[in-house]
């Protein structure tokens, strides 16, 4: 009788791995789709209404307010019910926020179910970290966690010429019931995945201190523990240093040096473009290394650097742009390390609150740096700004040694 031999098949806990990590990872690019959803079709949405730009800019601030406030309630939500199906419905509620605004000719029912669309952005975060960081074993969790940071870039990346197209076809009201479908979409994945089983709570050195007592999970008192504190001022200043140079970099390279539009635009590109390809290899790096620390201060030294250099020097066109690019890849580098060391810190039963928490410095970034850099742009401070993001990237360093070396308290 002859024997068939047959070829080794993934086991099934971790091919139900791969399908939770790529709906998750669809989820967060329907988040930072939506995100960007206003940019592009700004002037013809403040056109339609007869608003002011200041106006129609009430419409980002109640986002922003509205996710941060509401991100760290829904991060406990998270860790007391299931993860996944906090995940549905905050895509779920993010669809209906943008059919609404979409189908009512209403300014300020636009700018309500913006506030509802942050709402629906509040449980990302918490709820992506918590699935990915409990059924996702520890040596695979850095990597997994650059996937889930560069599937959110493509949304970013997508949004702008799919809604610009979307718009020349259906107008910008169609294009929004078209952004609602596919949360709806991705909603219905999720909901279609199944859970593979929880890891194993880890043995390592790395994450033995992730074994924090019970009832400091419970309670907030994890969350205004040193620790946990160093990790959100680590993510308002990584934002408003990374963040600055996305947003600003084109409107400050022409105030100080007078860099053409192209030029700086050409540099802002590459800056995004490696940012992301940093996300993967940094992703990897996880792999090989558990020094997350050294791994994030080695690239916030390289972005502060460069950020004393371009404020300081007129750069030539492509010295300029191969410079920037450096930049984005080593802020993208620093990016599944951060996730890491948040994740380090966590006890697995609070990754939801805790990462909710950490991550709202992103929005308070959000609500902050506007003000800061347009002040020092309109008073004629533009070199400033790029030693003031050099400033942050340098504190930053600071939290990352703290939070690396204490334990969450008791």
């Amino acid at each position: 009788m002859t024997q068939v031999a047959e070829l080794p098949l993934p086991s099934a806990p971790r091919a139900a791995e791969n399908r939770l990590v790529m709906s998750v990872c669809f989820a967060h690019f329907v988040s930072h789709y939506y995100m960007l959803l206003l940019a592009p079709l700004f002037i013809v949405i403040k056109d339609d209404f007869g608003v002011t730009y200041t106006e129609l800019g009430l419409a980002l601030t109640t986002f922003n307010i509205v996710s941060t406030v509401g991100q760290t309630p829904v991060g406990f939500l998270v860790d007391r019910w299931n993860a996944r199906y906090m995940l549905v419905a905050g895509l779920l509620v993010g669809s209906a926020a943008l059919a609404v605004a979409g189908l009512v000719n209403s300014f300020w029912v636009f700018i309500g179910m913006f506030a509802v669309l942050g709402l629906g952005n509040t449980v990302y975060h918490p709820a992506d970290y918590a699935l990915l960081g409990r059924h996702v074993p520890v040596e695979r969790t850095g990597r997994v966690f650059s996937y889930h940071t560069f599937s959110g870039m493509l949304g970013n990346a997508a949004a702008p010429a799919t809604l610009v197209y979307l718009y020349a076809v259906v107008g910008w009201r169609g294009a929004f019931m078209c952004a609602a479908v596919l949360g709806v979409i991705a909603a219905a994945i999720v909901l279609m995945t199944r859970e593979p089983p929880a890891v194993a709570k880890p043995a390592t050195k790395n994450d033995a201190q992730t074994e924090a007592p019970a009832a400091a999970a419970d309670s907030w008192k994890l969350l205004l523990s040193a620790p946990i504190l160093a990790n959100l001022v680590f993510f308002i200043l990584l934002s408003m240093s990374g963040g600055g140079l996305y947003n600003y970099l084109v409107a400050t390279l022409g105030a100080l040096h007078g860099t053409p539009a192209t030029v700086a635009n050409s540099a802002l590109t590459g800056l995004l473009i490696m940012s992301a390809v940093g996300v993967l290899v940094g992703g990897q790096l996880t792999g090989f290394t558990s020094r997350y620390g050294l791994v994030t201060t080695v690239g916030l030294l390289c972005t502060a650097t460069a950020c004393v250099l371009v404020g300081t020097i007129d750069f030539p066109a492509l010295a300029l742009i191969v410079l920037m690019s450096s930049v984005g890849f080593f802020n993208g580098l620093t990016m599944p390390s951060r996730d890491m060391i948040v994740r380090v810190a966590a006890p697995r039963e609070a990754y939801g609150r805790v990462f909710g928490f950490v991550t709202s410095g992103f929005h308070l970034a959000g609500i902050v740096s506007p003000l800061i850099f347009g002040q020092m742009l309109d008073r004629g401070y533009p070199a400033e700004i790029f030693f003031f993001m050099a400033f942050c990237a340098l504190l930053s360093i600071a939290t990352v040694a703290y939070s690396t070396t204490r334990k969450p308290a008791s």
